[in-house]
């Protein structure tokens, strides 16, 4: 399945602004001077090799890196120094779901929910969401398949329902039918008002599914093609 989506309005206000990012990785530059910015309720996609920096844009995003240098807006807060005052409003899914390989899936839900105040009918409509069995769901996380520890950490994105989803490689470790599964929590996500940046070895797929595509190489932004159109100035 692939998600189609209209331009989005020029006019929309900004989700997230990265302006001549510079983050370390110790003494490495992850990000050299990134430069990109998402309106509100609108899909980036984020393409490039291994190294070109995309994760780390993501953890940038999450307020989960520190800025060396340059600005980093995500939702009107600054998040240079960090996000915890983002907590509850942006969630990342990444290769490492997040959750506890002790507990299942079920449990990990209910625990979140507590923590989000969640309502106890949020865990099984998040479970259900992404396909997860009554059998897996009581099942310890450490004990299930890559393909199922991916749709716990989706299912916990579900139950979270951020403002701003970041996903990491998304499809990965899924068969198709979960990959279709995704494509459609991202554009309930994206019908909800929520804003999505994700990352992708599938440019043609990405393309297809995005209003913008950010291209990265080195940690910097080296493109970014925006719906229909061709190649806009990157500034």
């Amino acid at each position: 399945m692939t998600v189609h989506l209209e331009p989005a309005a020029t006019s929309l206000a900004l989700a997230f602004s990265l302006s001549n990012v510079v983050a370390l990785d110790g003494a490495f530059p992850v990000l050299a001077g990134a430069s990109v910015s998402g309106a509100m309720g609108t899909l980036t996609a984020i393409v490039g090799g291994n190294g070109a920096g995309k994760t780390s844009l993501l953890r940038t995003l999450a307020g989960l890196t520190a800025v060396t240098r340059g600005s980093a807006i995500v939702l009107g807060r600054d998040v240079s120094g960090g996000g915890s005052e983002l907590v509850g409003r942006v969630g990342l899914l990444g290769h490492n779901t997040g959750l506890y390989d002790e507990l299942s899936p079920r449990d990990n839900l209910r625990f979140l929910a507590k923590v989000t105040r969640s309502p106890k009918t949020a865990v099984d409509e998040a479970l259900d969401a992404v396909g997860l069995s009554r059998r897996v769901g009581v099942t310890p996380l450490a004990r299930l398949s890559a393909g199922q520890r991916r749709r716990a950490g989706l299912a916990a994105m579900v139950l979270r329902s951020p403002e701003l989803w970041l996903l990491d490689e998304p499809h990965a470790s899924l068969d198709p039918a979960a990959k279709d599964m995704v494509d459609h929590l991202i554009a309930q996500a994206l019908r909800a008002g929520s804003t999505v940046v994700l990352t992708s070895h599938e440019p043609d797929l990405a393309r297809s599914m995005s209003h913008a595509l950010v291209e990265m190489a080195g940690g910097v932004v080296t493109a970014i093609h925006q719906g229909k159109g061709g190649i806009v100035d990157v500034a």
